[in-house]
């Protein structure tokens, strides 16, 4: 008994050997951004640029730079909250890069588990 195929499923060897060169080319792409992204640097203030930090890509810090008249022995808090508020906008502005970067790779489809 011979089986027969449906046409749209007949041929299909070529458009799957397709599709994984655009996926292999896709995931490339990919990987290069990333080793690219992680050897850039970030940077973001905090307190009117009386605080300067800078991660890596790799969400590594890297820097911080204090004015003189943020340090205040009396308000310890107010320089703390500046720092984390400047290593959390770096950070943010490393995974906002990411993101768009990688949508222009991927056409804005979100892959689970890439960035």
């Amino acid at each position: 008994m011979k089986s027969r195929v449906p046409k749209q499923f007949q041929g299909g060897g070529q458009d799957m050997n397709s599709m994984i060169h655009q996926a292999r080319k896709m995931q490339d792409q990919i990987t290069l951004l990333q080793e690219d992204i992680e050897q850039r640097t970030f940077s973001a203030t905090a307190g009117g640029g009386a605080v300067s930090v800078t991660v890596t890509g790799k969400k590594t810090l890297q820097s911080i730079e204090l004015k003189p008249e943020v340090v205040d022995p009396e308000d310890i808090e107010m320089l703390q909250d500046l720092i984390i508020s400047a290593v959390n906008e770096a950070i943010n502005n490393v995974e906002q890069t990411t993101e768009t970067e990688m949508s222009k790779i991927t056409g804005g489809v979100a892959l689970p588990g890439l960035f």
